[in-house]
């Protein structure tokens, strides 16, 4: 036998190499629903021997299977009540339907989508950068009296995390059901975790989909990106902010950044909920029931009508990406975006040209100094594109700017932690709400105008000004698009 191997080694290697090669091939052209996406792969693995194979394995597998989860939870969960609609709602409605009548349609999409109505009698109040997010969540763990259920992708043990921990405990010791769920690869941003933090504390925390890949951390796929609390079952909080002290900047951290965050009361809070009793069954294990975690939730004084929008690389799949294609097919005058990462695949590219050429105007705003800058460089043949067809991209000015929304000719808005970016789009576990009141949707653009208005606006001749090196650093970056 050694004698064997010795003499056919080379050929054993390259058998092996073919196989691995051909499993991918299979995997991908069966279970990868993109073309682009497929060649991709199935080139890594047949042109990068074995490495090609191992990316794969790692990072292109889906391995979550939540549906029986979801299906045994959904069994279990209260249906979301309807709240009657008031005169005030009926008037609301009239004059959102007389001067933006294509909303009708894109409400009834995400009805198809998502499953869940649309609730009216929600308020929804802007909480800018950690430094009004924090303030306003620590105040409502304090004021717990039930359960609290904490989300977050990243929970750094820093300033701001001591905050949170010392809340939780609080909680936890004035009898409060409290249980917390931190993405893997997010909490191992800082040592000691906060996973290890508040088990030591005994304070019910789970880990979300745990990778045994350290030297992969930034780029392991499949992550619960969501950033959700839900406080007594009544009062929610969502949108892009992690807890990190970098979102603090009253606090002067060394890599500051903005961002957007959410209080929300009303009926819609229910949808966050359900999404965390279900991802926290995937997770622990534990099946979370009854009025504690779901009581009956009244209207609020406010008027917004929200929906929750859950995204996934499973059941919920690509609900994402069908309502921002909706909203963009809807666009009758202008179109805000604001988002970290921006690097679409061609159908939301060609519907972002789409609209452009209808006559909307299409503004999308980036940070300037962006924190994976690979993105940018991927995505700067993409600009020109865009730009050429009349879309307009801005740089907001520094700090790094985490901020993510949407708003559709100042009447609907889309708040939450999606990013504009295959990761986000197809890859992370996302969630989203998307609310239906001019109102709202005004101040949410007054902010992104203020973004346009203080940073600076891309054009066609900066891009073609790039020098050689460039432009073919940006194109190779641009081959890696799939796996960004």
């Amino acid at each position: 036998m050694i004698e064997f191997l010795k003499n056919y080694w080379p050929y054993i290697v390259a058998g092996l190499d073919i196989l691995l090669a051909l499993a991918v091939t299979f995997h991908a052209v069966l279970r990868k629903p993109e073309t682009g996406t497929v060649i991709a792969w199935v080139g890594l693995a047949w042109l990068a021997p074995f490495a090609g194979a191992l990316v794969y394995f790692l990072l292109g597998i889906n391995r979550i299977q939540r549906k029986a989860v979801s299906l045994q939870i959904g069994e279990g969960l209260p249906a979301v009540s309807t709240p009657p609609l008031l005169e005030e709602d009926l008037q609301i409605r009239e004059e959102v339907v007389q001067k933006h009548p294509n909303l009708l349609g894109l409400a009834a999409l995400g009805e198809k989508v998502t499953g869940k109505p649309l609730l009216p009698g929600n308020a929804v109040t802007l909480l800018r950068d950690g430094d009004e997010a924090y303030p306003a969540m620590l105040e409502a763990i304090e004021n717990a009296g039930s359960s609290v259920a904490l989300l977050s992708y990243i929970f750094d043990s820093d300033r701001v995390g001591d905050q949170f921990l010392e809340a939780l405990k609080s909680a936890r010791a004035r009898g409060v059901e409290v249980r917390v769920l931190i993405d893997h690869v997010g909490s191992r941003y800082s040592k000691p975790t906060m996973i290890e933090r508040l088990r030591r504390e005994n304070v019910p925390v789970a880990p979300f989909l745990p990778t045994r890949t350290p030297l992969l951390v930034q780029y392991a796929n499949l992550r619960n990106h969501r950033k959700i609390l839900v406080v007594d079952g009544k009062i929610g909080f969502t949108g892009g902010t992690n807890i990190r002290e970098g979102h603090a900047l009253k606090l002067n951290p060394e890599a500051p950044v903005q961002c957007a965050h959410f209080r929300l009361e009303g009926p819609v809070v229910a949808h966050l909920q359900e999404v965390f009793a279900v991802d926290w069954a995937y997770a622990s294990t534990e099946v979370l029931r009854g009025d504690l975690w779901f009581p009956k939730i009244a209207r609020s004084d406010g008027f917004v009508g929200a929906r929750g929008v859950s995204d996934g690389p499973d059941e919920d799949f690509e609900h994402m990406s069908e309502v921002i294609l909706g909203a963009l097919a809807c666009a009758g005058e202008r179109v805000r975006i604001a988002t970290p990462y921006f690097l679409p695949d061609l159908p939301v590219i060609r519907a972002l040209n789409v609209t452009a050429r209808r006559g909307v105007g299409v503004d999308i705003v980036l940070p300037s100094d962006n924190n994976m800058p690979m993105v940018d460089w991927a995505a700067m043949n993409l600009f020109d594109q865009l730009i050429e067809r009349g879309c307009r991209i801005h740089y907001a000015a520094p700090p790094f700017d985490h901020t993510k929304l949407m708003t559709l000719d100042g009447a609907w808005s889309l708040i939450g932690s999606t990013n504009w970016d295959p990761r986000s789009l197809r890859l992370n576990f996302e969630f989203n709400v998307e609310c239906y009141n001019i109102p709202l949707a005004q101040q949410l653009e007054a902010l992104i105008d203020e973004k346009i208005a203080g940073g600076s606006l891309l054009t066609r001749e900066q891009i073609a000004a790039r020098s050689f090196p460039v432009r073919l650093r940006d194109g190779l970056a641009r081959l890696a698009s799939p796996y960004l």
